[in-house]
């Protein structure tokens, strides 16, 4: 069997994820998140709010079960914030650049560690994915906060692939772009007041010219890739190369 982890499974691009997967009767899906909105014979649901870190790391034990039929352990962090829009030092409430980097860095980190521990004498194929952002690679104003937890999420993922292969695990980590996706995330964007991100207009003409990507068609553009990861072996990688 091949088991998945993926979290903020209950909407957007971790839903069409999961439900992708499902098809396959091969697949099992464990999805952690808030809210649940799957039901399937192969799906578990794990309740699990990001924001509350004492809670994370109390229940990590009933995220990563002990999986003795396991030919492939895939872990997908995928819930994410983009937090508050604004301008450092113009009414940026300090509190919010600990949510956005709990949920985006800290938790994903906690999962990460706690994932390669539990597994690590498990004889089966194991790859763990972050979805991350181009935000994270290049600066946009309003966005402090996103852009850094993404470029943390990246350098993270290339420390841990690089622990691994000094250790010979044969654990493949991948950090994965999935371009401009219509999303909740997306509709916040739109939403936002051009004094607090002067790029507000262009992503309203994304959704208005029908450039957004549905997350189902990138549900399956990922899932695509996580069949073909032996084709892929540097660790940033993005969906629009797929």
């Amino acid at each position: 069997m091949n088991y998945y982890i993926i979290t903020g499974a209950s909407k957007g691009i971790g839903k069409a994820i999961a439900e992708e997967l499902l098809k396959d009767e091969n697949n099992h899906v464990v999805g952690v998140s808030r809210t649940n909105s799957i039901k399937h014979p192969n799906y578990r649901y794990q309740p699990l709010d990001f924001s509350d870190i004492p809670a994370v790391e109390h229940n990590l034990q009933k995220v990563f079960l002990p999986y003795k039929d396991a030919e492939r352990l895939v872990l997908i962090n995928n819930a994410g914030v983009l937090g508050d829009i604004g301008y450092v030092g113009e009414g940026m409430p300090n509190e919010r650049f600990e949510f956005v980097f709990d949920v985006n860095v800290i938790v994903p980190a906690m999962l990460m560690n706690t994932f390669l521990e539990v597994y690590r004498n498990v004889p089966c194929e194991k790859v763990i994915v972050n979805i991350s952002s181009g935000a994270g690679k290049y600066p946009i104003d309003g966005w402090a906060s996103y852009c850094a937890s993404k470029a943390a999420l990246d350098m993270f993922s290339q420390t841990i692939q690089q622990e691994q292969n000094v250790r010979g695990s044969g654990v493949k980590v991948y950090a994965l772009s999935p371009g401009v996706v219509d999303t909740g995330m997306q509709e916040h964007i739109r939403e936002s007041n051009a004094e607090r991100f002067s790029n507000v207009e262009r992503f309203r003409e994304y959704k208005a010219k029908g450039e957004l990507a549905s997350p189902e068609e990138v549900g399956k553009k990922i899932v695509a890739f996580l069949h073909n990861t032996d084709k892929y072996n540097e660790v940033l990688v993005s969906v629009r190369d797929m």
